[in-house]
């Protein structure tokens, strides 16, 4: 599995669309758009055979993520899970997470609800 570029996050600049790319793939962050005061919704898609090259945890959101498209693999804490097209997983908070597309590649949902400066992201975070 290859690993993405260990750069600090995000790596480029925000758009004014929502939308984080970089060399593992993007993500897109729809609560803007939809004008939704409580409530994340973000797109994430990996390219094939690409890793998150970090993790991210929430203190206080739940999350749920559905996998549109794609399979891969998910770390949740300690435990690895196959993921695949339509599956949904939910993530408590203050469980580590991270992601790794299949050959295939990934398209998930996630959904939850928005705490404002709820986050924290660790760099290298899933290592084989």
């Amino acid at each position: 599995m290859e690993v993405a570029d260990e750069r600090p996050y995000p790596i480029t600049p925000r758009d004014r669309d929502g939308v984080w790319i970089y060399d593992f793939g993007l993500t897109y962050s729809g609560r803007g758009d939809l004008e939704a005061e409580d409530t994340g919704v973000s797109l994430y898609m990996l390219k094939p055979d690409k890793r998150q090259p970090f993790g991210h945890k929430h203190d206080e959101a739940e999350e749920v993520y559905v996998v549109m498209a794609g399979s891969g693999r998910m770390k949740l804490d300690d435990e690895i899970l196959d993921i695949a097209k339509l599956d949904a997983v939910r993530v408590a908070p203050g469980v580590m997470r991270s992601f790794e597309a299949g050959s295939d590649g990934l398209q998930m949902l996630a959904f939850g609800p928005h705490h404002e400066g709820d986050g924290e992201l660790i760099q290298g975070w899933w290592a084989d």
